[in-house]
């Protein structure tokens, strides 16, 4: 039962088999009766619920509130801003009709033909339109900037080819969009909150991410700026983690959002916007995990640790059950989360597989010699590596250890990006290369030709233009024209 439970296809076989196994398998999500939309299950959203929390008391200690803004945008919102439409228009949802009706012929229901709707409404793909929309009444002066909201919502943007957690046709997520008196203002904003992603995703995920500007074509519609955080797989695949946009005054444009500024002048204001998603669930599986399953970060693990007894009698259970119960409420004390199985229709070995499977960082047995020697022995997922230990101080050194655990978890992801990140110059070079997968820093002449004739030979795009980058200019390995610094690419999901 245990090899069954924890039998993955191989990461070396086939990596996207893997990782499909991997959320079904350990509980995270399955697909739904809707096509390309997913169910996420208790244990992925437990995971996901920690995301939030953190996140949420960052926004928090960062200025922002959190708000929430309806799920239908009317068609004309969209039309408002040109390239935003444009961007969008292929993956909305439109609800068109309000009303069912029982078939004549009795076989169901059917959309009642009289119930159709004077104005079409968008299932949200982003709520910058109807954001802006409502802004209009909230802003009249530069007593009433900034404003900083955020929302967690769903969206819905209808994709053709779906992979649970990485691109569903609805996800959930959040989406702060603020509103600024000056331009500085608006950008300081965008660059901060990219700051606040990369932090929670190097220090929460342990998933090391690259800071950067996106370029013209990958640029969010209807923004000035994108800035991104850019995590690297364990197939050698990029992942875009996280964005943040400066969009100047656009659609204050569109809106006719205006303040009257301390001079008694009216301007039109400036905005951001950034989010992340649940698509964060599949940058931590395939960053960290393995063959035996999950390997989650203690930070977000929703069971950081387990402890499972094994005993000969009801007796010998009875008194671990109680040295146990002293033991967990040690670790609770320390703010650590703890689950005692102790259920008897499960052997150890299937327990100890499940557990495993599921990435909790840290398991602790006790067995009846543990009982008489005073020890424990100490199993730790991202190792796979096992000791025994004295129960004295059990409490600190647990702590002690998944702060262990999640640095090192950090430091194997950091490596493997390190190891297969590669600076090239010349255009033979970079096909080769990009055949290896992993990151490549190489000089670009700065042209959307260019990076579209990249993209169309090799699959490859430009990930970021990184801002703690080499800023050496160069020359464009493609054209030989002036670089002023090499930029990131990678193929990406």
């Amino acid at each position: 039962m245990a090899k069954e439970l924890k039998e993955l296809t191989p990461r070396s076989v086939s990596y996207s088999q893997w990782y499909n196994d991997l959320v079904i398998k350990a509980d995270l999500a399955e697909n739904s009766a809707v096509r390309g939309c997913m169910v996420i299950k208790p244990y992925g959203y437990a995971i996901w619920e920690k995301m939030q929390r953190y996140l949420d008391d960052m926004f928090k200690e960062t200025g922002h509130v959190n708000a929430y803004f309806p799920l239908f945008i009317p068609k004309s919102f969209l039309s408002k801003e040109a390239d935003h439409v444009e961007g969008f228009a292929k993956e909305c949802a439109v609800v068109t009709h309000y009303r069912l009706k029982n078939n004549p012929d009795g076989t169901g229901v059917v959309v009642d033909p009289e119930a159709k709707l004077e104005e079409e409404l968008i299932v949200r793909p982003t709520s910058e339109t109807i954001i802006w929309n409502t802004y209009k009444g909230w802003i009249q002066s530069w007593r009433d900037l900034p404003i900083l909201c955020n929302q967690w919502a769903n969206v819905v943007r209808w994709e053709m080819r779906t992979r649970m957690f990485l691109r569903t046709a609805e996800f959930l997520w959040q989406e702060g969009h603020t509103a600024h008196a000056t331009e500085q203002e608006a950008i300081d904003e965008a660059v901060k909150m990219i700051n606040v992603y990369g932090d929670f995703a190097e220090n929460y995920m342990a998933v090391p991410v690259i800071k950067g500007i996106k370029s013209a074509n990958e640029r969010f519609a209807g923004a000035l700026e994108t800035f991104t955080i850019e995590a690297m797989m364990q197939d050698g695949k990029a992942l875009q983690s996280g964005t943040s946009h400066f969009l100047g005054q656009n659609f204050a444009k569109a809106f006719d959002v205006t303040f009257m500024n301390k001079e008694g002048r009216p301007e039109l204001v400036w905005a951001t916007s950034w989010g992340v998603s649940t698509r964060l669930m599949g940058a931590l599986i395939m960053t960290h995990s393995d063959d035996n399953g999950l390997v989650l970060p203690p930070k977000l693990a929703p069971i950081q640790v387990v402890i499972i007894p094994i005993h000969r009698n009801d007796e010998q259970l009875e008194k671990i059950n109680e040295r146990v119960a002293e033991i967990t409420k040690e670790l609770k004390k320390h703010g650590i989360s703890v689950k005692y199985d102790n259920g008897d229709n499960k052997k150890p070995g299937w327990k100890f597989a499940e557990y495993e499977l599921k990435g909790v960082p840290v398991r602790l047995v006790m067995g009846g010699r543990d009982l008489e020697n005073n020890t424990v022995e100490v199993f730790r997922r991202d190792t796979l590596s096992k000791e025994t230990v004295s129960q004295d101080g059990i409490a600190d050194y647990v702590k002690d250890l998944l702060d262990k655990i999640q640095e090192n978890i950090f430091k194997k992801a950091y490596d493997m990006r390190e190891t297969t990140t590669k600076t090239v110059d010349t255009w033979e070079e970079f096909k080769e290369k990009i055949e290896e997968g992993g990151f490549i820093l190489a000089h670009w002449d700065g042209t959307p030709e260019t990076e579209e004739y990249i993209k169309e030979e090799t699959k490859a795009t430009i990930r970021c233009i990184p801002l703690d980058g080499d800023k050496t200019p160069g020359v464009c390995m493609v054209t030989g024209k002036p670089s002023l610094q090499r930029v990131l690419f990678a193929r990406a999901y």
